[in-house]
């Protein structure tokens, strides 16, 4: 998997601009500009971030096709995190320090995000994050292309409290054990708190990553939604997913009972499952592969061909895009267009062109970069499980949404800024 292929040619590039300390001008300075791509591709992961990887190489080989960037072709260096953050500070390090990459694209969990943080800022060097998030973050070196709470989370809650959601009364937040999930929740506990849900009618339960056995879970939601109409919140994350769902199926919760509503479950995890005993729980992303309109055709046939022609397990005979892969291809793409404004891979004058930069995305809106807080303005799509595996779309925004990086129902938030610190 790993592309190191050293020349003496780029070695020389290397340390003759060795004292600038800009990852971006070695990559410049060598035939090709070597981008890196870290993700887990084994492990509890694996099965959300392979397709990540595989979509940014595709995304890669298309631009490559097109002239490149800067006249030069992207050499992507593909690394496995194998699930294991502390490892991927470590990779981080070696993609940024040996291999010289211009830029990272990279990441699931946000326990990996923030492994991975302290290199990108001590490097000054840049990395692309393409999956929905907790917030509570700004970083100058990183460009947040998936949902803050307020582009995903809040949104999901208020259509379940709502006439068309069942009118919720009584909630469970049910998580996997990492920071994404817990502050999340905590989000999500103020914002019920302020919409007057007492703590008697909250339940909050979390399971480790890779966790399994949910019988025990399933049958205490059970026991407390019969005290009332209740909504599941889930931010289970990875092959967890899988078992979490078999048992709602085993223990006859159907959506028209308790509807569960997930911000990590989207094509690529029902993949692995028989959905009709799904139908009708819902998930909430800004973009379904099921949505209509010519940029998400044209983007599908190409996905497909790609798939088919590499021969992608899984993607080959039944090629699915989903949201994360649609934050992944909008942010390289945003990048090439950063790159070419700047004339230069220079990190700060890329993070620089990076304000304000636009592209028409497959979720059928056009997608912009903030001015200022590195996050997409993107609209937000709520959608029901089909008998087949696809979501139908039962709710959306009319526009594209500002992030709010710092929610609003955490204290002291409104006193942060909108933008992040220089350093």
């Amino acid at each position: 998997m790993n592309q190191r292929r050293f020349t003496l040619k780029t070695l020389a590039a290397s340390a003759a601009v060795a004292g600038f300390g800009f990852a971006g001008l070695s990559a410049q300075a060598a035939d090709t500009i070597k981008v890196g791509v870290l993700h887990a591709l084994s492990g509890t992961m694996a099965i959300s971030e392979t397709a990540l990887k595989d979509m940014a190489l595709m995304t890669i080989e298309d631009i490559n096709a097109k002239g490149g960037v800067l006249g030069k072709k992207l050499e992507p260096v593909v690394i496995d995190t194998a699930s294991n953050w502390p490892l991927a500070a470590e990779q981080a390090k070696q993609l940024i320090s040996q291999d010289k990459v211009a830029v990272t694209f990279g990441c699931w969990t946000s326990v990996c995000r923030k492994s991975v943080l302290p290199v990108y800022e001590e490097s000054n060097a840049l990395l692309f994050y393409p999956v929905q998030y907790e917030g509570e973050e700004l970083s100058k070196n990183v460009f947040y292309t998936g949902a803050a709470p307020n582009q995903q989370a809040i949104p999901a809650v208020e259509y379940l409290m709502g006439e068309d959601g069942g009118s919720a009364k009584r909630w469970v937040l049910l998580g996997t054990d990492y920071v994404y999930p817990r502050t999340a929740n905590k989000i999500l506990r103020a914002f019920l708190k302020s919409k007057g849900v007492a703590d008697k009618d909250i339940m909050e339960s979390y399971t480790p990553f890779g966790h399994s056995d949910y019988q025990t879970i399933v049958a205490d939601i059970k026991k407390f939604a019969a005290g009332g109409k209740t909504a599941v919140i889930s931010t289970i994350n990875g092959d967890s997913n899988v078992p979490f769902y078999k048992e709602l199926g085993n223990a006859g919760i159907k959506a028209t009972d308790v509807p569960v509503v997930a911000f990590s479950v989207g094509e690529e995890e029902l993949r692995g499952l028989d959905p009709k005993p799904l139908v009708g729980h819902l998930a909430s992303w800004n973009y379904f592969m099921s949505v209509k309109n010519p940029t998400n055709e044209a983007w599908i046939k190409q996905w497909s061909a790609y798939a088919k022609a590499k021969k992608l397990p899984g993607q080959s005979t039944k090629p699915l895009t989903n949201d994360p892969m649609e934050a992944t291809y909008v942010g390289i793409h945003m990048w090439k267009q950063a790159v070419e404004k700047a004339k230069s891979l220079e990190v700060n004058k890329v993070i620089a062109a990076m304000a304000g930069q636009t592209f028409k995305a497959p979720s059928g809106f056009t997608l912009t970069m903030d001015a200022k807080n590195h996050h997409l303005h993107k609209p937000v799509l709520i959608g029901e499980i089909k008998a087949d595996g696809q979501f139908n779309v039962v709710w959306k925004t009319k526009a594209p949404v500002k992030a709010q990086p710092w929610s609003p129902f955490i204290e002291g938030n409104d006193k942060k800024k909108d933008e992040p610190e220089k350093k």
